[in-house]
């Protein structure tokens, strides 16, 4: 039996070509004007360019997924996938995914570009730094930081209160160290200590921005909205009140054009933006995704994590800012993790197990139950793994024929775009008979907050009720006698679970979803509200992927999976 070659040995393999003539294959000529090569494989597109281009009603396919588990899911793999197989079946389709972080990279996952025979490449350096953008964000976040201590020493003119100082600090890896910090020891008169912490990058509200931004004109005005302090006598202060918002821009002046790969098939990825969708939105920058509508018949976009997270936000916060429409769904499941919801162990998953797969279909179902809510239509994608028997594939398409949903056999991993042209085909179908029209927002722009956050936790998580204290709930008026009461919720849970416990796997019902605090986003737009023990700072497992990453002798990357 040959050895399974790893995703950086297939990557490394493959035939990939200078990004001018995957531009060409979308009209776009090799022009200055258009895009700037970063390097041969790799380029920006230029905003002029992109806002030379004209609208048009393209079909916009979002991927989905399951609840996670430890077992994989492969929503990455299989947008990579699907687009290599629409285009493979002689339709015109770009994937818009997000730029990995290096948190999970060098932590559980160690790398987040598809696997197998469904990747974008050049693999490694998408994985890692790629063209600086999350570094930019970091920057252009901890400026601001930087800007506020700054002004707290030099007089504060604006009375900030040192200890209702909201703004934290980022950096773009998992140190759980950084949860709580002091800072300000340094014994100089104008210092005053006090307790801190870091978030991820890609919790940052400036990372968040960036993705719901339209233009850069649209990006700057919404970083001086951010709400970074507030006065001694209570009154919020901005980021503008700073005048940082000019120099934040000018940081994030060439993060902001979108990035554009290929497949391993050759066909264009555009890669932009990042945030998570456990802690943050979960969506790939709205300037990505209009621009592959503007280029291509189908576009091919992904919402992180479960389509209780990942989806609810991306229909929700998204297609809200940015007045888009899905013309349809795809939701992706493995058996492996469909038993794991169905009480079986990881290190038992390649046996057939009939009973705990039947036992894990409620997960997948109330997946599809919350999707049509939406007014949306939606396809499950199967992505099979080698132990998958054709009893346990039967039982998934027999239970979704009689959800009427199709269900399709993806085996894109291993055959790449030949191994979804089944699914392909039915996209096509929804996206052929989509009525736009149909598609409606779980919760209308006027609901108060609280309803807003009750509407979620009782449509898409089933919970009875939700849980909060006193403080919170007065929080709550406040941001809404602000102003802001019409912005949508993001919630912050754990991705593991409907509810907050992540070790209630399947479809749980009736449980309560406890809310830890809600933080103002007024640069975002949007309300996060923090549930159960999530963490915007995530730690590193005990055998963290860093440490099978290394270079080997001849300067190549081993260990990048």
């Amino acid at each position: 039996m040959s050895k399974i070659k790893s995703d950086i040995e297939i990557a490394r393999a493959a035939n990939i070509k200078p990004i001018n003539e995957i531009l060409k294959k979308l009209n776009i000529s090799d022009d200055p004007y258009k895009f700037s090569p970063m390097g041969r494989h790799i380029a920006k597109l230029n905003l002029d360019y992109i806002d030379s281009l004209e609208d048009k009603k393209n079909n916009l396919i979002l991927v989905t997924a399951i609840t996670p588990t430890p077992a994989g899911e492969g929503k990455t793999t299989t947008s990579v996938g699907l687009n290599d197989g629409l285009n493979k079946i002689g339709k015109q389709s770009i994937v818009c995914l997000r730029e990995p972080s290096l948190g999970p990279s060098f932590g559980m996952k160690g790398g987040a570009a598809g696997g197998g025979y469904a990747q974008v490449i050049p693999m490694e350096q998408i994985n890692l730094h790629f063209t600086g953008d999350f570094h930019a964000i970091t920057s252009a976040h901890n400026l601001l930081s930087a800007l506020i201590d700054n002004h707290i020493y030099w007089g504060n003119k604006l009375n900030i209160d040192p200890n209702n100082v909201v703004w934290k600090r980022v950096v773009d890896l998992n140190d759980r160290a950084l949860r709580k910090i002091e800072i300000n020891l340094e014994k100089l008169k104008a210092n005053t200590p006090r307790d801190d912490n870091f978030d991820i990058t890609v919790a940052s509200e400036v990372m968040a921005i960036f993705c719901l931004s339209n233009s850069i004109q649209e990006l700057e005005k919404k970083i001086g909205n951010i709400t970074i302090a507030y006065s001694k006598d209570k009154k919020p202060i901005y980021a503008r009140d700073l005048k940082a918002q000019g120099p934040m821009t000018v940081l994030l002046k060439e993060a902001i054009r979108p990035n554009v790969v290929q497949t391993l098939e050759n066909n264009l990825a555009i890669i932009h933006g990042g945030p998570f969708a456990n802690i943050a939105h979960g969506c790939n920058s709205i300037l990505a995704t209009k621009t592959a509508l503007k280029l291509s018949e189908y576009v091919v976009t992904e919402a992180g994590f479960g389509a209780d997270l990942g989806a609810e936000k991306f229909l929700n916060i998204k297609c809200r800012k940015a007045g888009i429409r899905p013309s349809c769904v795809v939701l992706v499941a493995t058996i492996r993790a469909l038993k794991m919801h169905g009480g079986m162990e990881k290190e038992n998953l390649k046996d057939e197990n009939i009973e705990s797969l039947k036992k894990g279909l409620p997960n997948l179902e109330r997946h599809i139950e919350n999707i049509k809510k939406f007014g949306l239509e939606v396809v499950v994608a199967i992505n099979h793994f080698i132990t998958d028997t054709d009893n346990e594939i039967k039982i998934i398409k027999d239970h979704c024929f009689k959800l009427g949903v199709k269900a399709s056999l993806c085996t894109h991993w291993s055959d790449g775009g030949n191994g979804t042209k089944d699914l392909a085909n039915n996209v096509i179908e929804l996206c052929e008979k989509s009525d736009k029209e149909k598609f409606r927002y779980l919760y209308s722009d006027e609901t108060p907050i609280l309803e807003k956050i009750k509407k979620i936790a009782k449509e898409i998580y089933k919970a009875k009720s939700i849980e909060l204290d006193e403080k919170t709930k007065e929080h709550i008026k406040k941001i809404e006698l602000a102003g802001f009461g019409k912005f949508p919720v993001c919630i912050a849970k754990t991705q593991y679970s409907f509810s907050t416990d992540p070790k209630l796997k399947g479809a749980p019902s009736d449980h309560i979803l406890v809310i830890r605090e809600v933080r103002l986003s007024s640069g975002a737009e949007f309300i996060v509200v923090v549930c159960g023990s999530i963490m915007t700072m995530p730690g590193l497992p005990r055998t963290p992927a860093a440490e099978n990453i290394r270079l080997n002798k001849k300067g190549d990357i081993e260990g990048l999976f």
